[in-house]
């Protein structure tokens, strides 16, 4: 802790300092004729003089009595000044909430399990939000294979890492004001170089370009932003996401993969076996609960688990390992799906032993918001439990539907069951 900082002008907190360490002196004074302690005998003996010469065979009680009266001032003088420095704390520092139940929160969550959530997208940053309620141990491993939008031109023009999906989960993370958050997701709408492009991508391309490394920068993001946990790519490679479709056709490109409504029969990464970084390793060799999904299959989820060492990292994990299933079909990538074709898509791809448990959403939302979802080719993702049960897979299924305009989980519900599973499994 940097103590003089404590002083600095505005802060409105040295007074009360001040007056603490009056009151722990007036207290330490006023208890020595009370137990006989040795700290204060000048003061005692002085005060024991002249109330000699005032009351005479009442000075004992009269000592005793104004010892009481110094302890009692002193320790609501203490009371007093620490009442001062919290409202002063909570009018500079946090004019927005109490600082005792952040404090309170804080020291809750430093207490969450150790959690590794695969993905990209907006599934993994939906997801991160109601895991950091109760956490700080959580470690977002995300894809960095999109090529598409900001993150793709600023991945051609600089030749970095795609910062689209580190920004959302960084600001899914954050403990920051909202004004923060909202302005790393703000996207440009003038007509000039900058149109489309997010303030987040270009700060975070920024500060590579500043310290000359993208892991840096991203650990600087993180820091600005106060982010509860970490964010990691699942590779420093700068790879590209293929895929081959039912016809034998292949594409390159995580954009454009999507895009001719074909039937995908598997995807790959090129370059061939680009390798995971230590740090996703020991995440992962250190995890308690390891989540996979909810996003895109092909394009956010299989990107990650493809990168060589981490499908063998996870097989290897004693941790809880889920698979969260998507609620929607999506057009283009898993049209017609079953919930056992996104897990045996996975289990094709990565072998077995990548997850025990498959949650499942078993609502589908109202009539008005499938219609939505329907004319842009998407459908509820149904659950056939005989295939699923084939595979191997514990089910389990609950309503996690967030009851808004959107069809997707509710992040609180989720991370709510994923702790209860966490807290069973031990």
């Amino acid at each position: 802790m940097n103590l003089p900082k404590w002083f600095f002008p505005g802060l409105g907190v040295k007074r009360w300092f001040i007056l603490m360490i009056f009151a722990f002196t007036l207290i330490s004074i006023g208890i020595t004729p009370l137990l006989g302690f040795d700290l204060g005998v000048f003061v005692t003996e002085y005060l024991t003089f002249h109330l000699n010469n005032l009351i005479g065979e009442g000075t004992e009680i009269a000592l005793k009595s104004i010892a009481v009266i110094m302890v009692v001032g002193g320790l609501f003088t203490i009371y007093y000044s620490l009442i001062k420095i919290r409202a002063e704390l909570n009018t500079h520092i946090t004019p927005h909430s109490e600082i005792l139940d952040l404090l309170y929160e804080k020291r809750r969550s430093n207490k969450g399990p150790e959690i590794v959530a695969f993905g990209g997208g907006t599934g993994l940053a939906n997801l991160l939000r109601g895991l950091k309620k109760n956490s700080d141990n959580l470690t977002a491993v995300v894809t960095v294979a999109d090529d598409g939008g900001s993150s793709g031109r600023l991945r051609d023009e600089m030749g970095i890492l795609p910062p689209g999906d580190i920004r959302n989960c960084l600001v899914a993370l954050a403990d920051r004001e909202p004004l923060m958050e909202k302005l790393f997701q703000h996207r440009f709408k003038s007509n000039g170089g900058l149109e489309g492009h997010s303030f987040g991508n270009l700060y975070i391309a920024a500060m590579t370009e500043v310290l000359g490394d993208f892991e840096e920068a991203v650990l600087a993001s993180s820091k600005v932003l106060a982010i509860r946990g970490k964010v990691l790519a699942a590779t420093n490679e700068n790879i590209k996401l293929g895929a081959v479709y039912e016809d034998q056709e292949k594409r390159i490109g995580e954009s454009a993969i999507p895009a001719d409504n074909k039937k995908i029969e598997r995807v790959f990464l090129t370059p061939e076996n680009p390798k995971t970084t230590p740090e996703v390793k020991a995440a992962i060799a250190g995890a308690d609960v390891i989540v996979i999904g909810p996003g895109s299959l092909y394009t956010s989820i299989l990107p990650n688990l493809l990168v060589e060492g981490i499908a063998d990292a996870i097989r290897e994990s004693d941790a809880l390992k889920i698979y969260i299933c998507n609620v929607m079909t999506q057009a283009g990538e898993t049209d017609g799906y079953t919930a056992a074709d996104h897990a045996k898509a996975i289990i094709d791809h990565c072998g077995e032993g990548i997850f025990d448990y498959i949650i499942l959403n078993n609502q589908t939302g109202t009539k008005e918001l499938r219609k939505k979802y329907e004319a842009e080719g998407a459908y509820p993702v149904k659950i056939d439990r005989k295939r699923l049960k084939k595979l191997g897979l514990k089910t389990i299924e609950k309503d996690l539907l967030k009851k808004n305009s959107y069809l997707r989980h509710n992040p609180d519900a989720l991370a709510e069951l994923i702790y209860k599973l966490n807290a069973e499994k031990k």
